[in-house]
Order: C-alpha cells, then structure tokens, then sequence
C-alpha cells in the first residue's frame, strides 16, 4: 500500500524522517510546489493532487499546512485512511492569533519581501508558525521562496471546510500553531510542541502503524 505524504509549511521532509512505518508500506512523498502567480488554492491542490495514484487503493498523511493538503486531496481521490499530524480537520479549530490574522488581513497587504528567513524567525507573528526553541528549526525549513511563503500563510489563514469524521487527527499538547484545546484529536502527544513527529517519533510512529496496517 502507498502512503502519499506531505510535509509543513516549507519543511522538507527531515522533519518526518524517523517516523517508522510498517514494513509493506510505501511512503511516497509529494514534494511542495511553488505556487503560480495569481493561483487558487484549488488549482494548487490539483496539481499537487496529480502526484497521486488513485488507480489503486492508498493512504494520505499530512504535517502541519500539508494536513489541510491532504484533506482537500481527499476531496479529488478517496483514500483509505487519513492522518493529519499537527494540523486542523476544520476552520473552527484556527487559533486566536489565526482567526485574527483572517479577520484584519494584515499578512494578505504585507509585501512579499516581508516574508524572509530572518522576518520568519524574528517576528512573534511568525514564530508562531514554528517552534524558536528548537535549535535545527531552520534545518527543516528549505522552502523559503517569499511568493511561496506569503501565499501558503494567506491560504492557511483563509482555509474554511467542514471536519471530515474520516480525518485521524494527532496533536501535540504544547502546540501553539494548532492548540489541542482547540480540537477534539484522535491521539494527543504529551509533552510535545508542534514538531513533534520529529522530537517524539517513537510514540507518533507506534500509532501511525496501528492505523497504516
């Protein structure tokens, strides 16, 4: 069986990569494509959509921004299971700082130039999106293209959709990008900020091979 995968917001997959997975399963990874000027999100999630083989049966697993991903992939071909690790099943489980960031449209009239390396990891706007204490932080995010980076957090913040009850949800409890609070998860990871798939790989891969079977 394959897994399609796809990692955060302009994180490769080093972020994902001491997760463990049954032996017969396949992990195929979709890599983040930069999004054309003036693109919708449904025409971006279409194109990502097309790395999938919907000839035969599949599962889709999806890191922070790429849960919501795989979520709307679901839409376009039917997988057999879902997991979103870090992520949220709908619009009402944004948090505070989401919910405002949509409502003032501060981040949407923000020039591209705003969105570098150093305005990602120096604004607290921004660091909300990753966990600053970490010190490999910048080591998993390679995608650091601003056109990339400004229109996947517009996308981020505008996402609205109706939780699918098929979507398994595993947060960490310390997340500040998706509160637990906020949710209702299938799985919760103590003591786990939002990289956890990577700092509690252990506990994350014993679940996800009690669902990818």
């Amino acid at each position: 069986m394959k897994l399609y995968v796809v990692s955060g917001l302009g994180a490769d997959f080093s972020v994902l990569e001491k997760l463990v997975f049954n032996p017969h399963i396949e992990v195929v990874f979709i890599e983040w494509l930069l999004p054309e000027v003036g693109e919708s999100f449904p025409h971006y999630v279409r194109r990502m959509a097309e790395k999938v083989d919907d000839s035969e049966p599949f599962y889709l697993l999806g890191y922070s921004f790429g849960g919501i991903i795989v979520q709307e992939i679901l839409k376009l071909k039917r997988a057999e299971k879902v997991v979103i690790l870090g992520s949220i099943r709908s619009g009402k489980e944004k948090s505070k700082l989401m919910k405002f960031g949509r409502l003032s449209r501060i981040p949407k009239h923000l020039p591209v130039g705003f969105f570098n390396e150093k305005t990602l990891t120096t604004y607290s706007f921004f660091r909300k999106f990753i966990d600053p204490k970490n010190p490999r932080i910048l080591n998993y995010f390679r995608v650091r293209d601003p056109h990339y980076l400004k229109w996947s957090i517009d996308k981020i913040l505008d996402w609205e959709s109706d939780a699918d009850p098929d979507v398994i949800q595993i947060l960490g409890d310390r997340d500040i990008v998706f509160p637990a609070k906020n949710s209702r998860p299938d799985y919760i990871i103590p003591n786990a900020t939002h990289l956890f798939p990577s700092t509690r790989h252990r506990q994350v891969s014993e679940i996800l091979k009690k669902i990818f079977v």
